[in-house]
Order: structure tokens, then sequence, then C-alpha cells
């Protein structure tokens, strides 16, 4: 059929400029120094409507050709011992690994290695910037969240879809982690194909999709804006609460989530360097967004309910008390607009927690050495994790 062109369509909408001349989009600008403008929207529009077609075969030759249990099997076998043009595999398995197994020129494994510190040496704010930043700014977005609504993540739970978030960012950002067989390029390749599978489920089962006006589902566009999110949104969570980043941090950690995206899948031209390139490209991906929908604020507050269904915590005064410093961070990190539209509550001296935050991440960068940090952030975010996967146990990310 034959599409219509698509348009930089919410440009002139308020929350758009809101956004961009006033909000959380004026400061990521004044952050990176980027100059947004229309010019290169041609350029990245039509992968709205382009998908990981890769990804997609395999699922189609092993996936819905076997009992899922075996097509996991046989996917985990080609993951940890690699597979050559001699082996016995599907022609679709073996164009994607080529892909992954092929080390791009341009990867400097220096870069990784600054870019994975950051995410260590952040500590729980790393973890912060994460759920209270990216995740729930996200939710902002009406049209990225509809393969979530579809897939009915939200009677998954709120604890389950953190724990598999938290295990995919875990893994992808330790030491090495990347290298062809080690676990993070495991995690890189299993959550490309639950990509996969997830979209052509959508196509099969779900027959009301908007493609026209949603694009096609967990397209490459959108693929893109949730690896800013992961870059450039984090980076400037991180600078928010008081953290200091060396120029050697922050272009190692757009490197290594390059790199991150090029194994999923995500076309090259949309991974950006830098920060200033990040943001001129997620400019550009918001004018084709709404704002917060009904659905966002359904997300919004199961991520912010989540503190008071977990069982990590044992008294309920606690699983409040965290609750309500998710909201302060929620309601620091973002702009009033965006919290307002979610319908995040207000509660009391919201900024009292963040401020504290911030002036304690400025005494403890320029007192505590670089290498205890970074040891220290390591050990404590994989002890969240391994509380997570402890309670969400039957989750079936794997």
């Amino acid at each position: 059929m034959e599409r219509t062109v698509l348009q930089p369509r919410f440009k002139d909408s308020q929350h758009f400029k809101d956004f961009w001349t006033k909000g959380n989009g004026k400061q990521l600008i004044d952050f990176s120094g980027a100059e947004v403008s229309f010019r290169d929207f041609d350029k990245f529009s039509h992968f709205f409507y382009h998908v990981d077609e890769a990804g997609d075969e395999v699922i189609k030759d092993v996936y819905f050709t076997k009992k899922f249990n075996e097509a996991s099997r046989e996917i985990e076998n080609y993951i940890r011992k690699g597979v050559s043009e001699d082996d016995q595999a599907p022609e679709s398995v073996k164009k994607l690994f080529q892909q992954t197994q092929t080390v791009p020129v341009w990867l400097d494994h220096n870069l990784l290695k600054s870019g994975a510190e950051l995410c260590m040496r952040c500590n729980i704010d790393s973890l912060i910037s994460l759920r209270d930043y990216c995740l729930i700014g996200g939710y902002d977005y009406a049209y990225l969240n509809k393969p979530l609504i579809v897939t009915e993540a939200l009677k998954k739970g709120a604890v389950k879809r953190l724990s598999e978030t938290l295990d995919f960012w875990v893994n992808v950002t330790r030491y090495d982690a990347l290298e062809i067989h080690k676990k993070g390029y495991e995690f890189a390749i299993k959550t490309r194909l639950i990509h996969s599978y997830a979209r052509l489920s959508i196509k099969k089962h779900y027959k009301n999709w908007d493609t026209e006006n949603w694009g096609k589902p967990i397209n490459s566009w959108d693929m893109m804006a949730t690896y800013i999110g992961f870059s450039l949104v984090f980076l400037h969570s991180l600078h928010k609460l008081g953290n200091t980043i060396s120029e050697e941090e922050e272009k190692g950690h757009f490197h290594l989530w390059k790199y991150i995206g090029f194994l999923l899948g995500v076309p090259e031209e949309l991974l950006p360097n830098n920060k200033k390139e990040a943001t001129e490209y997620f400019y550009l991906w918001t004018s084709i967004q709404p704002s917060a929908d009904q659905d966002s604020v359904l997300l919004a507050h199961s991520l912010l309910n989540e503190s008071l269904e977990n069982p990590i915590l044992k008294y309920q005064f606690q699983k409040k008390n965290l609750r309500y410093l998710h909201i302060c961070c929620t309601w620091f990190l973002l702009d009033d607009a965006v919290c307002k539209r979610m319908h995040i509550p207000n509660v009391p001296f919201k900024k009292g927690f963040p401020m504290t935050k911030k002036i304690i991440n400025k005494i403890y960068d320029s007192t505590v050495s670089r290498e205890v940090r970074i040891k220290k952030g390591n050990k404590d975010q994989m002890k969240v994790l391994e509380d997570y996967l402890r309670v969400a146990q039957n989750s079936n990310f794997h």
C-alpha cells in the first residue's frame, strides 16, 4: 500500500514546544550544545516503518518451527559457540550471527571500558537515573508505549519488568561484557530476538495496530529513541544528580551504547556518537510523538507503586519511604509538565533528598578514588540485581 509521507506532526503542539523551550528538552540543548532543526527529518523518518528483518527471519525459521524451549536452547548454543558458514543452521541464523560476530572497524575497546566504568562508578545514581528519568520519562511518549500495552506488560507487573530491564542493563555494562560469546553479548542477542518475537506476535494477534500513526511495532526509529534514553538521558540525569563526568567517560558511554545498539540490530546511522548528535536526533523523533495518554499514566503509576509490591524490603514503612524517595527523584529529574501529565503525586519536601544527594556526590567525587568508586558501584549494583532476580525468579526473560 502507498504510505503517506511522515511529517513532524506534533512540532506545533504545546507539549513539544514547552519541552524544547523550557522543559527537559531545553536542558538537553544547553547540556549538549545541540543545534536543533527539522533539516534532517526526512533522513530519519522512514525508519519509523523500518524493522530488524534479520531478527524477524530468525524467529520465523527457529522459534516458529519448534517448541519454544527447544528453539531457545538452539539459539543459546549459537550464541555461546558461534556460527560458521559450514554449520547446519538456517541461512537467517548465519546472516544474523555473521553481523554480530563481525567486530565493526570503529569499535574501540578502551572507550567501551570507560563507558562501563562510568555506569559502575555512579553506583545507585545509575539505577535512580534508569528508573526515575529514563524509564518513567519514556512513558510520556504515547506511541512509543503501544507495544508494551498490546503485549499486556501491565499484567506482568512492574517488579518483573524492572528486574528484566535491570538484568539487561547490568549485564551489558560490565567489563568486557560485550565480547563475542560473553554474557553481555548474549543478553544483546536474546533481547534483539525478544523484540522480533514480540513484533511478529503483535502483527499476528493484534489486528488493530495503527501502523500509519504508531509506526511498525518496535521500529528502528523508536529503538533509536530508546537507546538515546540509555545514553544521552542517562548522562543528563547523572549530571543533574551532581556527578562529575570526564570527557573520556562521556565519549566511552556513547561508544558503549552505540555498540549495544549495533548488536541489537539498530541501523548504524541511527546511533549517535555524542550528546550533540543524540539531542539533535531526539528532537526529530519527539516531533512525531503525542504526549502522555491514559496508558502512560497507568505505566508510570505501576512503576511508582513497584516499591509497595516488591518483597525485597520487609516492612511497609520502608516500602512507603522508598516510593516517596523515587517520587522525589522523578520530580527533580523530569520537568513539571511531564510529571503533571503522568499524575505523579505531589509530595512535600520533594527537593530535599535529590539536593542532599547532589551535595554528597560532589564531596564523594572529590574525596574517594575513582577505582574505589568503580569497585563499590559494581558490588552494590550486582547486589540490587541479585535481590530483584530473587523476587522475580519466575521471569520468562531468559
